[in-house]
């Protein structure tokens, strides 16, 4: 069983002359990351993910991040930075630039999972977006937070202006599906649901492997 809040992974192996590589990942992506991981045989690399409840507070991700490059840079030749933007409003690249890190392009996992430029040219405002994380931690991430265990009768204040809930899969599971569908019920929407794969995160981290 994975924990998304908490996932260390630690390449067993290093081949000789090959550089040490870790990957600081929210922890809401921490599936996705290690099956990119196993999926290319990336012995000499590690991840570790921060607590995937950063998330629903984005202010606090520019310091959590700063601290885990600064906690484990002594022990890498190479770290980069497995969040997008996520609301911080351009603070976590700045932050990562002052620290001298790479980071995921993109404003948000939402859109790097379906491809950045794909996702610009949508333009979608009016919908609400879930990935295979967040349908499994649909209470934790968003009923519980906006309150609507307490007050379901604000679901339609939060949710009046939102024409569809899109579920962008990145893993073909019949149950998330379901689970999803629940989830565009309670909300009073109806659910299209798109397989991305794993978008552009899987590119990216290729792309930052290649270059260590």
């Amino acid at each position: 069983m994975i924990d998304d809040d908490a996932l260390t992974f630690d390449g067993a192996e290093l081949q000789t002359g090959a550089q040490k590589v870790l990957m600081i990942a929210c922890g809401a992506l921490a599936r996705e990351v290690l099956a990119v991981v196993e999926a290319n045989g990336w012995s000499h690399l590690s991840v570790t993910c921060l607590p995937a409840i950063l998330h629903n507070s984005p202010d606090r991700i520019p310091d959590a991040v700063a601290q885990a490059v600064e906690k484990h840079r002594a022990g890498f030749d190479q770290i980069y930075v497995l969040y997008a933007d996520c609301g911080t409003g351009g603070l976590l690249e700045a932050r990562c630039k002052d620290l001298g890190v790479e980071m995921l392009r993109g404003p948000h996992c939402y859109s790097f999972f379906e491809g950045n430029e794909a996702f610009a040219a949508r333009d979608e405002f009016t919908a609400f977006y879930l990935t295979d994380f967040l349908v499994r931690q649909f209470d934790a991430f968003v009923w519980k937070p906006l309150g609507l265990d307490k007050h379901p009768s604000l679901r339609d204040m939060y949710f009046g202006n939102y024409e569809k809930l899109v579920y962008q899969a990145q893993t073909d599971d019949p149950s998330l599906t379901a689970k999803a569908q629940v989830c565009a019920e309670r909300l009073g929407l109806p659910l299209e649901r798109r397989f991305t794969g794993y978008g552009d995160l899987a590119v990216e981290m290729q792309a930052f492997v290649q270059k260590s």
